[in-house]
């Protein structure tokens, strides 16, 4: 890969984290470029004519093209790595997992933790308030389809450390900020000391 890659991102943003970490771990040099979406920095005109018509970060700009959306982000800086299978089940079973997670995952512990650590639970509107009870209990199923897959074995696909581990970190290990019981999930738990153990982690706030 010898296109500079730069990283539009909030970088208190899991989605962003992903694609940080994903880099990391293959050990693939990544600019970055802040934005505070609490000020509306990525709905300006200029991000949206220039950037994003989609006015959402992350996304990665790679020389003078651009790959919204985390996980394709993801993919992109992990494209022929060991972080993406070779085997043909394998590698759609890692594509399955980064599909339920923006899917099932992402919508209700990223919300709840956005909604709780940076809006405020005085701050939110009367539908999110409604919204609250069904997302925490659709992100604790979530936690509990992970802690189950995890039952007798260390990572989501194959044998080792895969692009599905990667996406899934980044919002299960700050689950707490929405006041998730990580507790309950004792195989979670150990598959974050793994992940956090990799040679070449790096933390979301470094």
């Amino acid at each position: 890969m010898t296109e500079r890659l730069l990283l539009h991102e909030y970088s208190a943003s899991g989605n962003c984290y992903k694609v940080r970490l994903a880099a990391a771990i293959v050990g693939a040099r990544l600019d970055r470029q802040e934005y505070d979406i609490t000020k509306g920095e990525t709905r300006t005109p200029y991000f949206m004519e220039n950037i994003s018509a989609n006015g959402r970060i992350p996304v990665l700009q790679a020389g003078d093209r651009f790959i919204p959306e985390s996980n394709a982000a993801s993919y992109y800086v992990a494209e022929g790595s060991h972080l993406i299978p070779t085997d043909p089940f394998d590698h759609a079973d890692m594509l399955r997992w980064m599909f339920w997670e923006q899917y099932n995952h992402e919508p209700n512990i990223a919300t709840l933790r956005f909604w709780m650590k940076w809006l405020g639970p005085d701050k939110l509107t009367d539908l999110q308030r409604l919204q609250m009870p069904g997302k925490r209990q659709a992100g604790n199923a979530a936690l509990k389809l992970m802690n189950d897959h995890l039952d007798g074995r260390e990572w989501f696909v194959g044998d080792e450390t895969s692009l599905a581990d990667v996406c899934l970190f980044a919002y299960t290990h700050v689950a707490g900020d929405a006041d998730f019981d990580l507790s309950r999930y004792p195989h979670v738990v150990e598959w974050i000391e793994r992940i956090e153990g990799h040679p070449r982690f790096q933390a979301m706030d470094a």
